[in-house]
């Protein structure tokens, strides 16, 4: 019997992008039911908000979902719906996987990346990314602002429950070692909470090794020897930011996958954007999601659909005859359409059914 599973297509590139591994996971024979729900720039254009109420309750129907791009507006507008989602949902845990891929013609270049596998564990419901912010009017003039400032809200019960869940997920998977990274030698008390918190759950798990890392320094060592580590646990803010390197690490945001677990729902979403400026044109990489695609049926205990994806993606990439103008300049090869690329996947998956 099929399960549902909620699809947001999102907007910009995320359609197209949302077809496409729907296209490869049905290909797969996985044995989903979708519940396309609609929300961003094409709820907007049809219903005139964002995220209507309807489409909330829609999306709760079902424990599962696999969500394409939306975009955020920049310096205004509405709130980020990934943001909003992750609070509806109460995904406190982001988890963002850094491996590299079994391609090696990506890391010719760059050998010291080849080996990395490491896992980002973000905490997503609070802190900078809580949008508690507003304008300071100038006194002169109260409808221009001179400054504005914003609350990062860190508490202990949302720390400890994505530490504990960090712990847990090294346990879980055979993981050695979990690093918390942290900039409490600046912000003494939001991150000073956040680090105690992270060591007081640390002394429950004798059997994983602790440490803590300064936020810039994990940076640098990202760059230098990811090899090093294990597990990162992090605040929303630095957790956004160091998974984007962490992916231009394994091959760009076009292999990046992502998942957002609660302890109700889960929410299965590329690292990359909407890339709007794309929207159309077939040629954004749609791995990422559809790597993302493979977590979420490793989430559902579909493991054997989850590898036949990824060996079909993975002779894809390491055949080289058609790859997505990403991956096609770093081989150095002329690129063909998403929709090509996704059409040598299905191929090459019904290949090895």
């Amino acid at each position: 019997m099929a399960e549902k599973v909620t699809l947001i297509p999102g907007d910009g590139t995320g359609p197209e992008l949302a077809e496409l591994t729907r296209q490869v996971v049905d290909a797969a024979n996985a044995g989903i039911e979708w519940n396309v729900v609609e929300i961003g720039e094409p709820a907007i254009a049809k219903y005139g908000e964002p995220l209507p109420k309807w489409a909330v309750d829609e999306i709760l129907k079902t424990p599962v979902i696999l969500k394409g791009p939306l975009t955020t507006p920049i310096g205004g507008g509405y709130r980020s719906l990934n943001v909003s989602l992750r609070i509806i949902l109460d995904t406190y845990a982001v988890v963002r996987p850094a491996k590299s891929l079994p391609v090696p013609w990506l890391y010719e270049d760059v050998p010291r990346y080849k080996n990395i596998d490491l896992i980002i564990v973000r905490e997503a419901t609070e802190e900078l990314y809580s949008g508690i912010e507003h304008f300071i009017p100038n006194s002169a003039n109260t409808d221009n602002a001179d400054a504005a400032e914003s609350i990062s809200l860190v508490t202990r019960k949302n720390s400890e429950r994505v530490a504990r869940f960090a712990f847990e997920y090294a346990r879980k998977f055979g993981r050695k070692k979990v690093t918390v990274v942290h900039k409490a030698n600046i912000l003494k008390n939001t991150n000073g909470l956040w680090l105690k918190v992270a060591s007081e759950v640390a002394k429950k798990y004798p059997d994983i090794q602790f440490e803590d890392r300064i936020v810039d320094n994990m940076a640098m060592q990202l760059v230098l020897k990811p090899q090093e580590y294990d597990i990162l646990l992090m605040t929303n803010m630095f957790g956004d930011i160091e998974s984007d390197l962490a992916s231009g690490l394994i091959g760009g945001l076009g292999v990046a996958p992502s998942s957002n677990i609660g302890d109700k729902y889960a929410m299965f979403e590329a690292v990359h954007g909407s890339a709007p400026k794309y929207a159309g044109q077939w040629k954004v990489n749609p791995t990422a999601l559809m790597l993302t695609a493979t977590l979420m049926l490793r989430y559902m205990g579909k493991n054997d659909k989850a590898d036949l994806i990824e060996a079909a993606i993975f002779k894809t990439l390491n055949d080289a005859k058609k790859l997505t103008y990403d991956m096609a300049r770093i081989k150095g090869v002329q690129p063909v359409s998403s929709k090509e690329y996704t059409a040598e996947i299905i191929k090459n998956m019904k290949q090895m059914m």
